[in-house]
């Protein structure tokens, strides 16, 4: 059943822990612990620097943060799960003692079961369960929060974006549920960026609220990945300011949770989203 734009739902995570959806934006703040991501590679590779960097997010208005031990970006060289656990667990625990809640960004089975053992409250599989089934059952003995991505990548992709995405996250949704994930516990994000050019991101963004269909919250993560650089320019700023222009066109049409580099430019443009949402809704 479709859902309506800004309905209110509870996004239940491990150890406990929920989110209220809906009413108010939610923050997702990035960090990643690795020497090559896109963006930021090498600046909080150290677990010192990824702490402090955490509690400045969580200071700005960050309500999860998402710990990455491995680089998503085109091209970039894979990492062993043995290296990938040893970047972000001593991490995860370390900020699983300051109340927050935190997203593991992987898709190995073996890594989110450390991972949520060590305190994650949510996994975050940018394969969306296809490429590590074993991962949903870790999400269903734990009770964790899961986050299913869409990827074009490694597979052929149908040409209208929008049924390629229901095609490749109602197997996703097949796989959660056949591990016994309750609906509660998940949220889907189409995966901008992810083996879609400069086009298919905007006919995806265009098109956002066909999403809703699906029936589930919605989080996305458009910060600053070359469809900002297709639009708005190339350098940080210009990244910047057009993943929180993005952020607002896609809270105006239903997402719930920002995935984002730079919390408090996009904290204020969605406090902006929100404050016409709330008139509309009262109008």
């Amino acid at each position: 059943m479709p859902s309506r734009p800004f309905q209110t739902s509870i996004w239940q995570l491990a150890h406990g822990r929920h989110l209220d959806l809906g009413a108010k934006a939610l923050l997702m703040g990035i960090l990643n612990v690795t020497p090559d991501s896109f963006s930021d590679g090498g600046e909080f590779d150290r677990p010192d620097a990824a702490l402090a960097h955490a509690r400045q997010m969580i200071a700005e208005g960050a309500v999860i943060i998402d710990v990455g031990g491995e680089s998503t970006r085109p091209g970039a060289e894979p990492v062993s799960a043995r290296e990938e656990q040893a970047r972000i667990l001593p991490v995860i625990e370390a900020l699983a003692g300051e109340g927050c809640i935190i997203s593991v960004d992987t898709y190995r089975e073996a890594t989110a079961r450390l991972a949520v053992r060590a305190g994650a409250h949510i996994v975050n599989d940018v394969h969306g369960l296809q490429r590590e089934p074993g991962i949903a059952h870790v999400a269903a003995e734990s009770g964790a929060g899961l986050a299913v991505m869409h990827t074009g990548r490694d597979r052929e992709k149908l040409p209208d974006v929008i049924a390629d995405q229901f095609r490749f996250l109602e197997r996703s949704l097949e796989i959660a549920r056949e591990a016994g994930i309750p609906d509660s516990h998940i949220v889907l994000d189409p995966g901008f960026g992810f083996a879609k050019d400069g086009e298919e991101n905007l006919q995806l963004m265009a098109r956002f609220g066909e999403l809703r269909a699906l029936g589930f919250p919605l989080l996305v993560g458009t910060s600053r990945k070359r469809l900002i650089a297709y639009v708005a320019g190339d350098d940080r700023e210009a990244r910047d300011l057009g993943t929180a222009a993005t952020s607002v066109i896609l809270r105006m049409k239903g997402a719930s949770i920002f995935r984002v580099h730079n919390v408090a430019m996009n904290r204020d443009a969605l406090a902006f989203a929100d404050a016409i949402l709330e008139r509309e809704r009262a109008g």
